[in-house]
């Protein structure tokens, strides 16, 4: 007496039809990855073409999504732009002083960490783009904090309570 039968020709058949539309999504994803590697490429020598050193005073820093940043400051033009995958994705936003007038900045997520706040840095910026630290007054740069993973701090707490 069986109470559980299975039809091991259906459960074969559904495998394969998860398998197929696997490997269809993995292409898919593979050609739009390159696509957009490709353009993330011809844009860089322009990028690198309107980079300017300038010296400015950090007065704020936080990640917002794109409707806070553009309630705070950033160009309207962000948000139209923007792709549809990225619509509800946090921007670090940095808000400085340059000369005397304040503006809402855009950074690279690995120069946001590094910004300290209340301070003057030289940066380079391309457009409303933070794209790296040079030098900050009184000072050195500072690290960026290393994020460790799930399981980095699992054996940490681990090895503390020993």
């Amino acid at each position: 007496m069986t109470l559980l039968a299975i039809n091991w020709g259906s459960v074969g058949s559904v495998m394969l039809v998860i398998a197929i539309v696997l490997l269809i999504v993995m292409g898919v994803l593979y050609y739009f990855g390159r696509k957009m590697s490709k353009q993330q490429a011809e844009q860089q020598p322009m990028i690198d073409a309107n980079t300017q050193n300038v010296s400015l005073l950090i007065i704020d820093k936080k990640k917002m999504s794109i409707k806070e940043a553009v309630a705070a400051g950033l160009p309207k033009q962000v948000q139209d732009q923007t792709p549809v995958y990225l619509k509800f994705s946090k921007l670090p936003v940095v808000k400085a002083k340059i000369g005397p007038q304040f503006m809402t900045l855009m950074a690279d997520p690995a120069v946001f960490d590094q910004l300290p706040l209340h301070k003057e840095c030289k940066v380079a910026v391309a457009g409303i783009y933070i794209r790296k630290i040079l030098s900050v007054r009184g000072g050195s740069i500072p690290k960026a904090t290393e994020k460790k993973g799930f399981m980095a701090g699992l054996r940490e707490k681990v090895q503390g309570k020993n």
